[in-house]
């Protein structure tokens, strides 16, 4: 039969196996700093109803996702993770406890144009806080720490969290009389990063329907820039008009407050009124994450408060805010600019296990002790030259090469020889492991990034 040639489609990524043990090392960071501020862990499928993942996207949801029949069931790949967060705490209710706090990381299908840093299947990791009636604003004033937290963790230290929040953007367009185009109005202001502000007033123009001086009005306002306190401080002028306005403003304002207590540098924030997020069901504080030395790859962590999400599912009011990190687009960026630390460890065993005799019993019992001791040990016993499996924990980097011949058992001492240094001992089992325990913890030392 005729060969096919094997290639992966444009817009999805597999890894070689150094850089998947990278990947793998900044989830699990994310899943441990999520677990320290309380929330549990959730899967979610990856296929739903296409009414599900329909009901409540907005904006270009329906041209993005990935559709198809099976049978009679119109089904589609999900496009993000909190639209099927929505459809689980609803179908759930009586089984979780609120303020239900869950993180996810998983994958996501966008058909969108393959681009440098954007994907169509693609890792996102989120978390989402879901109250119960309400939920109180200090939610939506402890995810900057949750984010800088986060990023932090993986030793990026250039990067900025930048805050709005919606209803001060709804009451603004409401003093304008524009309440019915708001939607259009920030999708539209949400691509001022990508094609600035001469292009987002021309867009409003022709096609919101503004006119010129509104357009004018819209970049005047979202220009306002300063310190968070001065930014806070112009919006006061603003306050008495609308209640909508009112209301943002003073959550926007508890937002900031709390920064200090919860450990956020200033330098990390910013109020920023350009920030609206394009998806319609944010209705507070939204967020956006980037990298100041990357600016023209866009946010790559983003989210909000929404207060209606589930309205589809249930008549009971289930508010939630949340973020997403876009860590496959994160991780490509980092690896394109150099970022990620070459120096930790990326193989898949700790030890190389290389059987010098006939029977394999102490070879064998030498790997499980070794792996009741937290230590990943594979054994070689491929009918190999001795060079060539030198060589392949070379090319994999394993750190530590045991030796165990007849002298070995014989003598109750294990050889080992550290591969970084060449340094070869003959030590006992106990004394080799934690010879090995030391150094693998030296090589665990530094972070994932490097800036």
């Amino acid at each position: 039969m005729a060969k096919m040639t094997p290639r992966t489609l444009s817009g999805f990524m597999e890894l070689l196996p150094a850089p998947q043990q990278q990947m793998e090392r900044m989830m699990e960071i994310l899943r441990k700093t999520y677990a320290l501020y309380g929330f549990t862990p959730l899967d979610t499928p990856v296929i739903e109803s296409s009414e599900v993942l329909l009901a409540k996207g907005g904006g270009e949801t329906e041209k993005q996702i990935y559709r198809f029949q099976k049978g009679d069931a119109d089904l589609a790949l999900r496009f993000d993770l909190t639209v099927p967060l929505a459809k689980y705490v609803a179908l759930h209710y009586n089984d979780l406890s609120f303020p239900f706090r869950r993180y996810q990381i998983g994958k996501v299908y966008r058909g969108e144009r393959a681009q440098r840093g954007r994907f169509r299947e693609f890792y996102q990791a989120d978390i989402d806080i879901i109250g119960d009636g309400k939920l109180s604003i200090l939610n939506e004033a402890e995810i900057p720490a949750i984010i800088y937290k986060t990023f932090s963790a993986l030793g990026l230290k250039r990067f900025q969290i930048r805050v709005n929040n919606r209803k001060i953007l709804n009451g603004f367009y409401e003093m304008l009389g524009l309440t019915e185009k708001a939607g259009d109005i920030m999708r539209t202001v949400d691509k001022l990063d990508k094609i600035g502000a001469e292009k987002v007033g021309k867009l409003l123009v022709e096609d919101c329907g503004l006119t010129r001086e509104q357009a004018d009005e819209i970049l005047k306002f979202i220009a306002i820039t300063g310190t968070n306190d001065e930014v806070l401080s112009a919006l006061e002028g603003y306050r008495g008009r609308c209640e909508a306005f009112d209301l943002g403003l003073s959550e926007l304002s508890t937002v900031v407050r709390y920064l200090a207590s919860f450990g956020v540098p200033a330098e990390n924030f910013a109020v920023d009124l350009t920030i609206a997020r394009g998806l319609d069901y944010y209705t507070g504080t939204v967020y956006e994450t980037t990298l100041l030395d990357h600016p023209e790859i866009g946010s790559v962590c983003s989210g909000g408060r929404y207060d209606n999400l589930a309205e589809y599912y249930t008549d009971r009011q289930l508010p939630g805010v949340g973020i997403s990190i876009g860590l496959t687009r994160l991780f490509y960026v980092l690896g394109e600019q150099k970022m990620l630390n070459p120096d930790l460890p990326t193989a898949p065993a700790d030890v190389l296990i290389l059987p010098m005799t006939e029977d394999l019993t102490a070879a064998i019992s030498l790997a499980t002790a070794l792996r009741e001791n937290g230590i990943r040990a594979q054994l070689h016993w491929e009918d190999k030259k001795f060079k060539q499996k030198i060589s392949y924990a070379d090319k994999l980097s394993i750190p530590y090469v045991i030796f165990l011949g007849e002298d070995e058992i014989n003598a109750g001492v294990v050889a080992c020889k550290d591969m970084a240094t060449g340094e070869q001992t003959k030590l006992e089992p106990a004394a080799t492991i934690y010879r090995i325990k030391a150094g693998l913890a030296e090589r665990e030392k530094g972070s994932v990034i490097v800036e």
